[in-house]
Parts: C-alpha cells; structure tokens; sequence
C-alpha cells in the first residue's frame, strides 16, 4: 500500500468511527497530535472521546498530497477541506486543513494536524 492509500484509507476509517480498521492502520506507540490544549493522544479512543467534545461528524475532502521520502521513513503531508456537523447541528464546509503523517513500515508513526476549525466554531453562553 503506498503511504498516499494508507492515510486515505486511516482518514476514511475515522470519518466512519471504524476505529479498529484505523488502529490496524498504526504503528505501535504512534501518537496523534491536534489543535488546542492537550491535544495529544496515543489511542484512538482517546482521540475520539476529545473530538467527540468538539463536533458531531468531520469529513476530510484531500485536495493533495506531498510526500518526502527520508531513508526508511516517508513524510507526506495532506491538505484539503473539512466539512461537518458541529454540536449544536449546525454545519461546516470548506474548512482548510493540513495534515502531517510520518509513516515506516507501512504504519503511521505520527499524524500532526492542523486546521481552521477554531476560527468557525460556534461561540457558546455567555
């Protein structure tokens, strides 16, 4: 599986909550780090219990790839569109976002994101 099918595929099995296939998809220790304050994690289901704080649903729309082969490790970056449902039910569209994916072995070692979703996120109370 090339490094570009293997993040398709494990950003694919997160939109749909399979998180068994996209843990399979993971290198042993591989640490998933996100927006904001204490947003680093080592399971999935950590991962998924702090989104789950954030927004309903989130799709990844990839617009590209650019991937630096470095020895026996492959850097790809993927940068698209998010689309989703916040808490509330409202939605979103056309936010950007870039992903940076370290991959060995066919796994992922690592996965930094960045995105625009903070600057749209409903504003709640008082």
């Amino acid at each position: 599986m090339t490094p570009e099918t293997l993040v398709t595929e494990f950003l694919r099995a997160l939109e749909t909550r399979d998180l068994g296939r996209a843990e399979s998809l993971l290198a042993s220790g591989a640490i998933l780090t996100f927006p904001g304050a204490h947003a680093q994690f080592t399971t999935l289901a950590a991962m998924a219990s702090w989104a789950g704080t954030r927004y309903r649903s989130v799709r990844k729309t990839i617009a590209t790839f650019d991937r630096m082969d470095s020895g026996s490790k492959v850097v790809l970056y993927c940068r698209g569109a998010l689309a989703g449902g916040w808490l509330d039910g409202s939605t979103f569209t056309d936010i950007r976002f870039v992903d940076r994916f370290e991959i060995a072995d066919g796994r992922i070692l690592r996965q930094d994101v960045w995105n625009d979703l903070a600057e749209f996120r409903p504003q709640t109370g008082a």
